[in-house]
């Protein structure tokens, strides 16, 4: 396989390792490189490394054991099957409001369903990205990281691997983050959520996830207002 492509962001390694994860040159059960060689191959820093691995833990693609060694996870078919090609799709307006409304449709059930199905370890990897998100609140790059992996964690602690999948399908169709006040705000509405999801209460889960997407909708409309 080959790691040598040139990657100057996380993102750029995390769709390098997830094409190769789907296409089957990383097969179910492979070991990935340790962090310093995977580093020295993209030639990135090893915290652009853990930045890639952890969005590909997010996604279900890969498990990050004791010691950081890395495994890439069964992925069952049937997922994939069912998940929408949104490659293709045309940004415009039309489509924007249709992703709004399907995100919503999925993230409001996602947030009730992990509220009852959390574990202990889904909790740690919340509180470990709220903590970022707050750290550095005002921060474009390290907001929208942490908003999709904000997201795509809660996602996978529904433990349905499919809605998994179909929400990272989704995710970065929309990404978006603004000023230190919007994501300042941002962060008090993941909070919000969280401490639904740890009282394990699905209606205040949906009901905190929904004030969010209508936050994150208001803002979308004004830029495609411009």
């Amino acid at each position: 396989m080959d790691l040598s492509r040139l990657a100057n962001h996380y993102e750029h390694i995390t769709e390098q390792l997830k094409a190769l994860i789907l296409n089957g040159e990383l097969p179910p059960g492979a070991k990935l490189p340790s962090t310093k060689e995977l580093s020295e191959r993209f030639g990135v820093g090893r915290s652009t490394t853990r930045e890639a691995l952890s969005a590909l833990k997010a996604m279900g693609l890969i498990e990050i054991r004791q010691g950081g060694n890395c495994t890439v996870r069964s992925i069952p078919s049937p997922a994939h099957s069912l998940l929408p090609d949104l490659s293709g799709l045309q940004t415009n307006k039309q489509t924007i409001l249709e992703l709004i409304e399907v995100r919503k449709s999925l993230e409001v059930s996602n947030a009730a369903i992990a509220a009852l199905k959390r574990d202990d370890h889904d909790l740690h990897s919340l509180e470990a990205i709220l903590a970022e998100m707050e750290q550095h609140v005002g921060d474009e790059e390290v907001g929208e990281r942490t908003d999709l992996l904000f997201h795509l964690t809660l996602a996978k602690a529904t433990h349905n691997s499919i809605l998994a999948h179909l929400f990272e399908s989704l995710s970065h169709q929309m990404e978006i983050y603004s000023n230190h006040s919007v994501s300042a705000q941002f962060f008090h509405e993941h909070r919000a959520i969280y401490e639904a999801i740890k009282s394990k209460d699905p209606e205040a889960a949906q009901s905190r996830m929904k004030e969010h997407l209508l936050h994150e909708k208001s803002i979308l409309l004004k830029y495609l207002a411009d």
